[in-house]
């Protein structure tokens, strides 16, 4: 899809994830793409749900292509699904995809009816011995 005009995905399940070769298989480094503006719709009531994405990942042979990744993440917005559905689904299936060495994700939703829900995952301890920052999102504080 890179360099050619690409229409959105009506739904994620129909969106083509991407991968491109790593230069530097064999290094551990992160990758992290944030989705500050992530958008689903509620499955009950169908209004939209919105959330701040922080995906890193250790990176083996692939590396996720990021228009794809894009249009990915934006098939969610007429989709109906709760937040940690949406949230594990988008990890499985980069997972699925790029085989990572490692891969975390953190959903930050911002709260409907009083109470946010932020979804946690990841695949498992990452190497040792690599710098791995703080995702950097605060908790939801309101007006506390």
């Amino acid at each position: 899809m890179l360099g050619s005009q690409t229409e959105s995905p009506k739904s994620p399940e129909e969106a083509v994830l991407e991968k491109v070769p790593s230069n530097h298989a064999g290094t551990d480094y992160v990758v992290r793409f944030t989705a500050p503006e992530f958008t689903s719709l509620c499955p009950m009531t169908g209004q939209p749900d919105f959330a701040h994405i922080v995906i890193d990942y250790i990176p083996n042979e692939w590396l996720v292509e990021s228009k794809s990744l894009k249009l990915f993440l934006h098939a969610f917005r007429n989709h109906g699904a709760f937040h940690e559905d949406c949230s594990i689904y988008i990890a499985k299936r980069l997972v699925e995809l790029l085989d990572p060495k490692w891969l975390r994700i953190g959903a930050y939703w911002y709260p409907r009816g009083g109470i946010p829900i932020d979804v946690f995952w990841q695949t498992g301890k990452p190497p040792e011995g690599v710098w791995l920052p703080d995702q950097g999102v605060a908790t939801y504080r309101g007006r506390g």
